[in-house]
């Protein structure tokens, strides 16, 4: 018989179906015994009576969070969950699970959470829990929204490679590894490749896939491997274009997911504020807010900034730009009469960098000097130096991390949360 999912039983009352999930309780009163089901769609009540024998008698041996097959009658009763629930006439057992869960996947009343890491240990389990199932449709219908728009905007979808001949960014780690015959690394932003469809004439380029940092970093924000967003964008006229251009795709994606699962989401509205880093800094000072450096910011003060902005705007977003060049990559442009800063972005959601973009140097000449400046091996980027010696279209473009959006969409204690199998320092498995 074909499976019915549990959301759809309430249009299948009096019709024998059948359903398979998840064994959530069990509760035996004499005669009758009384089982929640669970699949990715929600909870249903059985009934499993005496009179059904084989139903009964397996019914006895299973343990909490084994896989069934339940065949049997949909009926309603009001003293169900959700009024309504199948009398049992068959029970086939897909899976026995061990006696003793790990981890707990329902909480008796009181409860804690388990601590983090042993969830993690345990991840496959944690993640039947519904907030945890919550966190990933989220992130799918995010990602479904942002899809649409580069999919009504014209964009190219391309995949970068992981294996790069030389590092993408300057100042982070980076994971070295065997290659043959000589070393490579793996890549810590698609950013050269981005660059290089540009070159080619793409014009507008979307890429998803995964980021490595090797930073030993221990906070709730960084992990060794995750998922990045990017987009870049030919013929614009500053990063004030890429910035409008982000501002529509992340709509469309709060958008969908307002639409579909989260209908108290708020949806931001455009334009977002932009706060140069001079002016951020002086809002910050007054607030007795000071970080040590002055070419970048400190959780701390990301954390304030985005409480002032949204007292004084009412938004959780704030662009902050004008970065200095001290603190930015090579390849960032920078104004013609400051050669100091670069028309460099971050953007801040609810006090957390999501974004990193910038309008990019395009020019062959400025960007050699650039590299040198920064100390940088010229001669080990002459590949990726390459692409802007024929001919290349000013652009820009933004790299995207989707976990921190969903982390502070949901309101996570740590964008570890929001990923399906996290990589730190101490975590590789499993």
């Amino acid at each position: 018989m074909e499976r019915t999912h549990i959301k759809s039983i309430k249009q299948k009352i009096g019709e024998k179906i059948t359903i398979k999930g998840f064994v959530e309780t069990i509760r035996q009163q004499g005669s009758i015994a009384f089982l929640i089901i669970r699949d990715v769609t929600g909870r249903a009540q059985v009934v499993v009576l005496k009179s059904h024998t084989e139903a009964f008698d397996t019914c006895k041996t299973l343990t909490l969070e084994s896989v069934v097959c339940i065949t049997g009658l949909a009926k309603e009763e009001k003293q169900a969950p959700n009024g309504f629930e199948i009398e049992a006439e068959e029970i086939m057992v897909l899976s026995l699970a061990s006696p003793e869960l790990p981890i707990p996947v329902v909480f008796e009343k009181g409860g804690e959470e388990t601590d983090a890491p042993k969830r993690f240990d345990y991840r496959w389990i944690d993640l039947r829990k519904d907030e945890r199932i919550n966190i990933f449709k989220v992130w799918t219908e995010l990602e479904k929204g942002v899809r649409k728009y580069t999919e009504e905007n014209n964009f190219i979808q391309v995949y970068a490679p992981s294996f790069m001949g030389v590092p993408s960014e300057s100042g982070a780690e980076v994971f070295e590894v065997n290659y043959f015959d000589r070393k490579a690394y793996l890549a810590q932003s698609p950013q050269f490749y981005k660059q290089m469809a540009m070159a080619a004439g793409f014009e507008k380029v979307f890429i998803t896939g995964p980021i490595f940092r090797a930073e030993p970093s221990y906070t709730t924000r960084h992990m060794t491997e995750f998922t990045g967003w990017d987009f870049e964008l030919s013929y614009i006229e500053s990063h004030h274009d890429v910035m409008d251009e982000l501002e529509k795709f992340l709509i469309s994606g709060f958008e969908q997911v307002n639409k579909t699962v989260l209908p108290e989401l708020e949806i931001p509205k455009r334009p977002f504020p932009r706060v140069t880093m001079k002016e951020a800094k002086e809002l910050l000072r007054a607030k007795g807010i000071s970080g040590e450096k002055d070419y970048d910011v400190s959780p701390e003060e990301e954390r304030e900034l985005g409480r002032l902005i949204k007292e004084q705007t009412g938004s959780d977003f704030v662009f902050l730009i004008d970065y200095p060049a001290n603190g930015r990559a090579f390849y960032h442009m920078r104004y013609p009469d400051q050669p100091d800063i670069t028309k460099g972005f971050d953007l801040i959601y609810k006090g957390l960098e999501i974004v990193t973009g910038a309008q990019r140097e395009h020019r062959y000449e400025v960007l050699e000097k650039q590299a040198k400046e920064k100390g940088m091996d010229v001669e080990s980027l002459r590949g990726y130096m390459d692409f802007f010696k024929y001919g290349c279209p000013p652009h820009g473009g933004v790299g995207i991390g989707p976990g921190r959006i969903i982390m502070q969409m949901l309101d996570l204690p740590s964008v570890k949360e929001a990923t399906l199998l996290p990589r730190d320092v101490k975590r590789i498995n499993p």
